[in-house]
Parts: C-alpha cells; sequence; structure tokens
C-alpha cells in the first residue's frame, strides 16, 4: 500500500466506509484524480466496474454505461477526493522534477499552462515547451510555433500521442526532442503548410511571350504548366482541409495561374 500522512490515512479509512470500497481502491483512485490535476480522472478499478473516466462538472463514464447508480458513486467519489486533495496533503510531498511529485516535470520548465494525464502518461504544456511523462520516462519537446489546445492518445506509447494545434493534428513523435528519453528524435516538425510553401516555383527568369488574344499561344514549357497545376491541386486540397483560409486560397491560386 502506498505510503500515505496522517490525514491522508484518515481521509482513507473515511471514503473506504463512506462507498464500501477497499482502502485500495480508494487510494488508486485517488492517485487517479491526483495525477488528472483533481479536475480529472482516467481509472480502471474492478470495484467501480473496470475502465472509466471522470470529469469535474462535466461527465462520468464507466463501464456499464447504464448503470447510473455506479456512475454517481463514481462521481460524488471522485469529487470528495478532489476536494481533499485541495485541502489536505495526502501523500508526503516529493521533491519536484521526480516521478512521485505533483510537479514531475524539470524544474526549469516552471508552471504549466495545462497540464493532465491519460492512463501511464502524464502531459505538461509551457511556453513553446511540452513535457511528457511515459511510465516515468520524462522527454521534453521544442513546440515550435505550434499553439497546443489539447492533448490525446489513441493507444500506448508516445508514437500514438498527438496534440491539436492551429495546424491541425499533430504527431508528438515529430516535434524536436530538447531533453529527456527520447533525444535521438530530432525530426523537426513541418507544419502542414509549409512544405507547399517551400515547393512553390519561382518565378521563371527567361522571357515569356505575352499570350496572343484568338490564338491562345503560351510560351511557359509543358513541364512548368504540368507543375504548377500540380500545386494549384495541392493548394486546393489544403484549403479543402480547412489548412488554408478562403483568402489565403485565393491568393496563391491567383499567383500560380499568373505563371501560366
Amino acid at each position: 500500500m502506498q505510503k500515505l500522512t496522517t490525514e491522508g490515512q484518515n481521509i482513507v479509512n473515511d471514503l473506504s466506509n463512506r462507498y464500501n470500497l477497499s482502502q485500495n481502491a480508494i487510494i488508486y483512485m485517488i492517485g487517479a484524480v491526483n495525477n488528472g490535476g483533481g479536475s480529472m480522472a482516467q481509472f480502471n478499478c474492478p470495484e467501480l466496474g473496470g475502465g472509466g473516466q471522470w470529469m469535474r462538472g462535466g461527465m462520468t463514464m464507466v463501464g456499464d454505461m447504464f448503470n447510473y447508480g455506479l456512475k454517481n458513486t463514481v462521481d460524488n467519489l471522485c469529487n470528495d477526493i478532489s476536494n481533499a486533495l485541495a485541502t489536505t496533503i495526502i501523500f508526503p510531498l516529493a521533491p519536484k522534477g521526480t516521478r512521485e511529485s505533483n510537479q514531475w516535470w524539470p524544474g526549469e520548465l516552471g508552471n504549466p499552462f495545462s497540464s493532465g494525464a491519460q492512463n501511464s502518461t502524464r502531459y505538461a504544456i509551457f511556453q513553446n515547451r511540452l513535457a511528457v511523462d511515459i511510465n516515468g520516462q520524462v522527454t521534453v519537446y521544442d513546440t515550435l510555433d505550434n499553439n497546443i489546445s489539447g492533448i490525446s492518445q489513441q493507444q500506448g506509447g508516445n508514437d500514438s500521442l498527438t496534440f491539436s494545434s492551429q495546424y491541425g493534428t499533430i504527431l508528438v513523435s515529430t516535434l524536436p526532442v530538447v531533453s529527456g528519453a527520447n533525444q535521438t528524435n530530432n525530426t523537426t516538425q513541418n507544419n502542414f503548410i509549409e512544405p507547399v510553401k517551400n515547393n512553390f516555383i519561382e518565378p521563371i527568369n527567361e522571357p515569356i511571350t505575352q499570350p496572343i488574344i484568338n490564338n491562345s499561344s503560351i510560351s511557359v514549357s509543358n513541364e512548368s504548366s504540368k507543375a504548377i497545376i500540380e500545386l494549384i491541386e495541392q493548394v486546393a486540397s489544403l484549403h479543402k482541409a480547412g489548412i488554408l483560409t478562403d483568402n489565403e486560397f485565393n491568393t496563391k491560386k491567383s499567383e500560380l495561374l499568373s505563371r501560366l
């Protein structure tokens, strides 16, 4: 059983008696709520029906989705735990920067804009930095110019860890690594708009014969014309995906058409 403070043990005893759950189950749920910053929890507790999620003031999900009594129990329990965490030191304080601490990220990063946890993964978002803890292995990433609005994980491991930014949904593993367990990953994240910008053909320096009205003779080579048309199709795809605004799409389309 995890070590508790005297006050923490009293809270565990009280919640165990009130909700008719084992002390191990209560301690596990305290850890889940604590990992979620006191406002959310993801858990897999057999005494509470297996896997589930809780969000303060929001949704509560349990394995048996139509068991409203169980949902109510989980919601009340997690709210009680959240309140206790806000006013009581339940676990002995661990040094900052260690896995057991609420502030598990490197101390020089300061206070995060937001943080959370999912399964065995924790994350914290800072100015230009993202810290990720997977099974105790902490990696710090450079977020470049991404404005991160959320983190999600489909399956275990950082290969499926993604974040949402103004450029869409991006794999965390594509960000440059600043420090930590995955320092070998130095792949620079090219924001989705950039590759197209970098591949645009530069204006042709050779003189171009102006089209003759009525004959439509154009001196641009078939190869150049084909490349420009392909670029227009790429820009159209980005526009359709919502990555480019209408103005950005029309401006770039007009620029490319002017080269034909």
